[in-house]
C-alpha cells in the first residue's frame, strides 16, 4: 500500500483538531492558536500545542483530546503530542482576540448587551434562592443555551457546592488567570464564578470550610464589578446572577453596573413572607430593573397517599405576584411553584442538580417551567442601540 503523502496527514490532523474544544475557553484550539505544530512522520504524526499557562488545569484533558483526534487520522498508538506554553505575546494577542476588540475593563452585560441578564433576588435568607439558581442555570444550559452564573452571594456564597465544584475537601475550583483575564470553572455546561473561589480554606491542607468575608460596600462593589468585567464568559444568551438576600449593597450595586437586568423573586408559601420578598423587588425597580416574576419554593411536601402538607402555609407566592403587579402596565406572574424535595435537598448536598439527576421529581419539573418561562420570552429593545441609519 503507498504511504499517504506527508501532506496530506498533516492537513487531516489539523482539520481534525478543529473539533477539539478548549474546556475552559469552550472554542476550538486550532480558532485560538493553540496548535503549535503538526509534522508527519514514520511512525505517524507529532502535534505540538501550545497551553495558555504553566500548569493549566486542563491539560491532561487537551492532550488527551488532541491525541485522539490525532488517532483519528493516523491510527490509535501512532500519535506524540507535545505540550508547550504560549509566549507572553501570545497571550496577549488570545486575550486581545477573546475581548473581540472591547475594552479590557469594559462591562460586556450592561445596557445594549444581547445577553438576557437574569438576577435572582429573594427579600431574606433560607428560602432556597441559591438552589432554585443554580438548578435553573443547568436546566436552561441544557436546553442548548449559553450559560453563564456570578455567584454575588458574598456574604453566603454556595453556588461552587451546588454545582458540583468543590473537591472532597470542600474546597472550591479555581478560576484559571491568562493574564488579566479570569476564566471560569464549567460546571454542566454553566461558567461559573463565585468569591467562594478565591478564599482559603480555614484550615491548611485546603481542609475545612472557607474563611468567612467580613466585606462593607465598596469592596463588595468592586468585587461584583470585576466578576463583569475580568472574567471571560464568552458569548453569552443568558447570564444569572445569584443575589444576596435582603436589599442591601449588592443589591444596590448590580442595579447600577446592570440597570438592564430581569429580576426573579422568590419567596415561601407563607403569607408574613410576602412583605420582605415584596421589598426586594421595589428596591429592583428603583435601579431600573424589571421584576419579570415570582417563584414560589417550598410549596407544600407530597405525602404518600398522594396529598400535600403545606408545612409553610400557601399563598405568599401569589401575593408577591399581586402586590409587585399593582401600579404597571406588564403584571408580574407566579411563574411556578415549586414543592419541598427530597431529592432537590440531596442534589444540592451531592453537587448534582435535580433537574439532571432526577428529571421527574415535583421539584425538578417546576424549576423546568421556570426555565421555560424565562427562555421563551421575549426581548425588550429597551435601552439597546440598534445599528439603523436613515437616509
Amino acid at each position: 500500500m503507498p504511504r499517504p503523502d506527508a501532506g496530506d496527514v498533516e492537513r487531516a490532523v489539523r482539520t481534525a483538531l478543529e473539533g477539539v474544544i478548549d474546556p475552559e475557553i469552550r472554542r476550538p484550539i486550532t480558532e485560538l492558536d493553540m496548535v503549535d505544530r503538526v509534522t508527519a512522520t514514520d511512525a505517524g504524526v507529532e502535534v505540538g500545542v501550545r497551553l495558555t499557562i504553566v500548569g493549566c488545569p486542563a491539560s491532561d484533558r487537551i492532550e488527551r483530546d488532541v491525541r485522539a483526534a490525532a488517532e483519528q487520522v493516523v491510527g490509535e498508538g501512532n500519535a506524540v503530542v507535545e505540550l508547550g506554553v504560549m509566549t507572553p505575546e501570545q497571550r496577549a494577542a488570545l486575550t486581545e482576540r477573546l475581548r473581540g476588540g472591547r475594552a479590557a475593563r469594559g462591562n460586556p452585560f450592561g445596557p445594549g448587551t444581547l445577553t438576557r441578564v437574569i438576577a435572582v433576588t429573594s427579600g431574606k435568607g433560607g428560602v432556597g434562592k441559591s438552589t432554585l439558581t443554580a438548578n435553573l442555570a443547568v436546566a436552561l444550559a441544557a436546553r442548548g443555551l449559553s450559560v453563564g452564573l456570578v455567584d454575588a452571594d458574598v456574604h453566603g456564597f454556595s453556588i461552587p457546592g451546588l454545582l458540583g465544584l468543590v473537591d472532597e475537601h470542600g474546597t472550591a475550583a479555581r478560576p484559571t488567570r491568562v493574564d488579566d483575564m479570569i476564566l471560569p470553572p464549567v460546571a454542566f455546561g454553566v461558567k461559573v464564578i463565585s468569591i467562594g473561589m478565591f478564599v482559603e480554606p480555614t484550615e491548611p491542607g485546603g481542609r475545612g470550610s472557607s474563611v468567612a468575608v467580613a466585606w462593607r460596600g465598596p469592596m463588595l462593589h468592586r468585587t461584583l464589578q470585576q466578576f463583569l468585567t475580568d472574567v471571560y464568559f464568552g458569548d453569552l444568551d443568558v447570564l444569572l446572577v445569584d443575589l444576596p438576600p435582603g436589599t442591601g449593597d449588592v443589591a444596590i450595586s448590580l442595579g447600577q453596573l446592570l440597570p438592564n437586568a430581569e429580576v426573579v423573586v422568590v419567596t415561601t408559601p407563607q403569607p408574613a413572607a410576602a412583605d420582605v420578598a415584596e421589598r426586594s423587588g421595589l428596591v429592583a425597580r428603583q435601579t431600573g430593573q424589571r421584576v419579570v416574576g415570582v417563584i414560589e419554593n417550598m410549596a407544600g411536601f407530597a405525602q404518600a397517599d398522594g396529598s400535600l402538607l403545606d408545612l409553610f402555609g400557601s399563598g405568599g407566592g401569589a401575593e408577591v405576584a399581586r402586590r409587585l403587579s399593582d401600579g404597571v402596565d406588564e403584571p408580574v406572574p407566579l411563574i411556578a411553584a415549586v414543592p419541598l424535595s427530597v431529592a432537590l435537598r440531596r442534589g444540592g448536598d451531592e453537587g448534582m442538580p435535580v433537574v439532571l439527576a432526577e428529571p421527574d421529581d415535583p421539584a425538578a419539573r417546576g424549576i423546568e417551567k421556570v426555565a421555560a418561562f424565562l427562555a421563551g420570552r421575549p426581548r425588550s429593545l429597551s435601552g439597546r442601540r440598534l445599528d439603523v441609519s436613515v437616509r
